[in-house]
């Protein structure tokens, strides 16, 4: 099948996924694999085609970022029951000063998601974000958003978070994670910002409902987590899997060779970088026993489980996607010149909100997004770790936009702050659609400057 019918049955797969999961409440894995086959069905790709595209899309991505996906999930779950989240959040209050609590919540939120899911790190923070509020005497409201905003700023844009290595591994990226981390920071920057001014400027003017009847103490809070790890300990398993990645990286670009380019290559590819977080974490633990060794442990593999099936389910539905004769009627768009430049990531951008506000799930319309356009770049001459990286930032900005009711992140983000419905969508909402405009558009530049 070819021609505009090819793409209208597309566009109806995509439909398809989005009715399910956001009409019907089916898990986004089923929703893709259903898609999936029935994408390729009526495309007209024989029964057996459909089949080895099913299983070879969701077992080649599985096997590029799968462990690494774990890794990170591990990870996050023990900085968050070891108290390591609350000793990174206390440095980094040091450092910004309590003058400055909005920003200080800003920060300590994009350190946490890093490695946390968000929505787990916002419970994670929530009383010392309150406890801060009330001795700053500021609006708890104001507080909320910058820890809202700082969570989603990283956890939409910078690996190991399972958005963008899904969308790495579905556009062949997976080996270039060191420069998607590096970029994702650099684009992180400017959406942090304006997330805190948003918080600073619209969340001030909000006031929540017996926010000045609070009686919370920081100490207490603090001793709710028993003793805490050190400072070099609770860092240690977010910064040394970073650094290890990034210095691989490095070295491949400078071209170093010999023994040490071995070395910094085996050390810096993401799936050794993670598990060697993973050994750090195990510092962290109040002790090794079954508790911690198998039940900290098991529980961060068991939270991995649905998003490794849904990236997975997106591996599969982008490769029937490959097998279809849809990247020869692209070719023929990209010789009338029609998709080009730096423009094009606004298509990604566009289609990752669309997906985005429509089911509410960030994660699964990066899973979507990437799927659809991997076999456009391609043919589109985009390749190589930044043009790849750059694609990644957009699909992410698109994941951004916006967060709203359909999204379990704005009820927890609303319960957890005490927030109204109408309130949060003037604070939350409003911030993340600020924020991916601002992610779009420092991407944007970021392609003009670099590409």
């Amino acid at each position: 099948m070819e021609g505009p019918l090819l793409f209208l049955i597309l566009f109806l797969g995509v439909v398809f996924i989005v009715f399910c999961t956001a009409k019907l409440k089916l898990n986004p894995f089923l929703s893709l694999l259903f898609a999936a086959f029935l994408v390729g069905i009526f495309a007209g790709l024989p029964i057996n085609e459909v089949v080895d595209a099913v299983n070879g899309g969701f077992g080649g991505l599985m096997s590029s970022i799968g462990i690494v996906i774990v890794a990170g999930t591990i990870i996050g779950t023990v900085l968050e029951k070891s108290g390591a989240a609350l000793r990174m959040a206390e440095v980094v209050l040091r450092i910004v000063g309590q003058k400055r609590p909005q920003l200080a919540m800003s920060m300590i939120g994009a350190i946490v998601s890093i490695p946390v899911f968000c929505d787990s790190g916002y419970i994670i923070l929530s009383s010392l974000k309150k406890t801060l509020a009330k001795r700053a005497k500021v609006a708890l409201a104001s507080m909320s958003v910058a820890l809202a905003t700082g969570l989603y700023a990283t956890h939409t844009l910078v690996p190991p978070t399972p958005g963008p290595i899904a969308a790495a591994g579905n556009i062949g990226a997976s080996n270039y994670l060191g420069t998607i981390i590096l970029i994702g920071l650099l684009v992180c920057i400017p959406t942090i910002i304006v997330g805190y001014i948003w918080a600073v400027k619209v969340g001030s003017k909000i006031r929540i409902k017996g926010e000045d009847d609070l009686e919370l103490n920081y100490e207490d809070v603090v001793k709710s987590f028993g003793e805490l790890p050190s400072t070099a300990k609770s860092f240690t398993p977010i910064l040394l899997p970073i650094g290890l990645i990034a210095a691989g990286t490095i070295a491949s670009f400078v071209n170093i060779e010999g023994p040490l380019a071995s070395t910094l290559a085996f050390l810096g590819s993401p799936v050794v970088a993670l598990l060697i977080g993973v050994l750090a974490s195990f510092f962290l633990m109040p002790k090794w026993n079954e508790e911690t060794l198998t039940g900290w442990v098991g529980e961060g593999m068991k939270s991995s489980t649905n998003i490794l099936l849904i990236t997975g389910a997106g591996g599969a539905f982008g490769f029937v996607i490959r097998a279809t004769p849809v990247t020869d009627q692209i070719q023929s768009f990209v010789d009338g010149g029609v998709l080009t430049g730096a423009l094009f990531l606004l298509v990604p951008f566009l289609i990752a909100a669309a997906l985005k506000t429509a089911q509410g799930s960030t994660t699964t319309s990066m899973v979507i997004t990437s799927a659809l356009f991997a076999p456009l770049l391609p043919q589109l001459g985009i390749e190589g770790a930044i043009p790849l990286a750059l694609v990644v930032m957009s699909i992410g900005a698109g994941g951004m936009v916006v967060s709203h009711v359909n999204d379990s992140y704005f009820w927890v983000v609303k319960e957890f702050s005490g927030m109204e419905v109408t309130d949060a969508y003037k604070a939350q909402t409003m911030a993340t659609l600020v924020q991916g405009v601002t992610a779009i558009t420092f991407t944007l530049l970021l392609w003009v400057l670099l590409v």
